[in-house]
């Protein structure tokens, strides 16, 4: 049996009588494949509250800036809001944009490939759509920081502010950047956000 909640961050929050397996847990996303769903490291499933036509358009840029990119440097791959990941932790996780390297995917078969990977992204960003609460987007940033990530960026658009997110690190803030520069593993992109903050 299954409880259905609302939650005033997730939109509902499913709590299974009893926790789901990798493959459980696929199909239950595939059969509900029209619902953004994510699963917490305690195994509860979260159905997302839709982002809205404006995120959509900041996030379509978001990921575009960071395709070029990955196509150029080619040691990675630029991944969309549509990947999800699970964790080592034990939650599955979808971020608005990630890149990996390459060479971390290659033991992998094409039938993992089609599923949600147990792999962490190397890079990662979120972005603050007006039906999230700040706050929870942060304790999300930090789980991915926990959980493997080398570097993270959190954009607020409606405020005009990023939070750059390195391991061990308390973020740092930087208020109504014209564009932030990648470090460490993704040294050379550079996201321009002139357009992700004006939105439409």
């Amino acid at each position: 049996m299954q409880v259905l909640l609302p939650d005033v961050d997730a939109g509902w929050t499913i709590h299974p009588a009893q926790p789901m397996s990798e493959d459980e847990y696929f199909e239950f996303c595939t059969l509900n494949q029209n619902l953004r769903i994510e699963r917490t490291a305690e195994g509860e499933i979260l159905v997302l509250a839709p982002p809205g036509f404006e995120t959509g358009y900041r996030n379509s840029d978001l990921t575009r800036q960071l395709g070029n990119w990955a196509r150029q440097d080619v040691r990675g791959l630029a991944l969309d809001s549509n990947t999800e990941y699970v964790l080592p932790n034990g939650a599955a996780r979808s971020p608005d944009a990630s890149w990996v390297l390459r060479d971390r995917l290659a033991g992998f078969t094409k039938k993992q490939l089609r599923k949600f990977l147990p792999v962490f992204p190397d890079f990662v960003v979120e972005l603050v759509s007006p039906s999230d609460r700040l706050p929870t987007v942060q304790t999300k940033m930090l789980e991915w920081m926990e959980n493997g990530a080398a570097l993270g960026w959190l954009l607020d658009p409606d405020r005009r502010t990023l939070y750059v997110y390195r391991p061990g690190q308390d973020p740092e803030k930087l208020e109504n950047p014209a564009e932030v520069r990648g470090e460490g593993i993704v040294e050379g992109f550079r996201l321009e956000l002139n357009e992700i903050w004006a939105g439409l």
